[in-house]
């Protein structure tokens, strides 16, 4: 199955059902009045988080989705049925938005999440509504609404805890098949992944954290070269990118520092806040450089060509020697994430109890200091009494 991370799609709510006018007519029941009812309300469209669905190929054919419409009201006080509210069911990490202003409506970032997308019409009134003291037979009706209609964009953004990136060939698939049970394509020729791929990497029976690869940059991927930017989108809801790094190109004119200076660049054209992140880079494909002397010469000469860089590693994919001390590496920032925000979360929480206990405790003062000011105002009425 083809993996697609972008669809256009038309939502259609239903309209309001028309509202009814008519007259009671039964036997032995001259000008029985107004019974028209009302129509009923038109169906919904909602959108709702699916963690069994990975892509949005169900979009890339069936564009318009419309619900049902309200029945009419009829006579005898009956009022029309309602109608129906569909689901679209969407991959987790869908972000949907309006395709005339871009303004988001919805971000289905867990699982089970609905949101209403569409509204649909209200029903009319049937002229039983109108009735009146002086207008006991009215004719008045009102027609039901029309449902919202809008024109949306669907983007896919996968949610993965750490994110691969580097040039093509560089060894992010056979990194990611080395740590999880993902098995992406790998070859010997540049651009082999061309859709992103994820893996579960499991440290214990309680602890994992998933792990995407997309499609390697090169450089001038901002002006459309080579995949271009269409994936970097996957790696903006991650925690860690991992820059993997060819340490041993076959090409002896190939540079690794400034292809690696290359995919930053590329970052920040693309997005400021995802060179921001936590960047750890990854020398790989060690096993191509035996000499024990040589490789430590090659791997000091690109640090200090590189710079700065908050943590790196030494790996080498094929063979997996060096990846379980990136897996623990990662599961441990992770881990000490996860404790800091349920730590705020906690303290959130605690904060708003103690507020909500001293509002009450204010009002109830308030209400013991206006109980008191009344007793001393009966005091003073009751002493003008004894005085007249």
């Amino acid at each position: 199955m083809k993996f697609f991370d972008e669809a256009r799609i038309e939502v259609i709510a239903g309209d309001g059902g028309n509202g009814a006018a008519t007259f009671r007519r039964e036997k032995y029941i001259p000008m029985g009045g107004p019974d028209g009812g009302d129509g009923g309300k038109g169906g919904d469209v909602y959108a709702v988080g699916d963690r069994n669905l990975n892509t949005l190929i169900d979009y890339r054919y069936k564009r318009t989705f419309l619900a049902e419409r309200g029945e009419n009201g009829r006579g005898a006080d009956c009022y029309g049925k309602g109608g129906d509210d569909i689901e679209l069911r969407m991959p987790v990490g869908t972000i949907i938005s309006l395709q005339e202003t871009g303004e988001v409506i919805a971000d289905l970032d867990h699982d089970g999440k609905r949101v209403l997308i569409a509204k649909g019409g209200r029903g009319g009134l049937g002229n039983l509504h109108f009735k009146t003291s002086t207008n006991r037979a009215p004719r008045k009706k009102t027609m039901g609404q029309e449902g919202e209609r809008k024109s949306l964009n669907l983007e896919l953004k996968v949610l993965a805890d750490v994110g691969l990136l580097g040039m093509p060939n560089a060894g992010k698939s056979t990194f990611i098949r080395a740590v999880s049970s993902a098995k992406p394509k790998v070859a010997d020729y540049p651009f082999t992944t061309l859709a992103p791929n994820l893996g579960v990497v499991r440290t214990s029976e309680n602890r994992s954290f998933v792990i995407a690869d997309i499609p390697g940059l090169i450089e001038g991927a901002a002006d459309g070269a080579g995949l271009g930017h269409q994936f970097l989108r996957h790696l903006q809801r991650t925690h860690i990118l991992l820059h993997i790094v060819d340490i041993a190109p076959f090409d002896p004119e190939a540079d690794p520092v400034r292809d690696a200076h290359a995919i930053v660049e590329e970052l920040r054209k693309y997005d400021e806040e995802l060179v921001n992140k936590r960047r750890w880079l990854v020398l790989n494909k060690l096993d191509l450089i035996p000499d024990d002397d040589e490789r430590k010469e090659r791997i000091t000469a690109f640090l200090e060509a590189y710079g700065p860089v908050e943590r790196h590693f030494e790996v080498s994919a094929i063979s997996r020697a060096g990846c379980q001390e990136v897996v623990f590496a990662i599961q441990d920032i992770l881990d000490e994430e996860k404790a800091a925000a349920q730590a705020a979360a906690d303290a959130a929480a605690a904060a708003r109890a103690a507020a909500g206990i001293n509002e009450e405790e204010e009002a109830d003062d308030a209400d013991y200091i206006e109980d008191d000011q009344t007793d001393y105002e009966d005091e003073d009425d009751d002493d003008e009494i004894r005085n007249s």
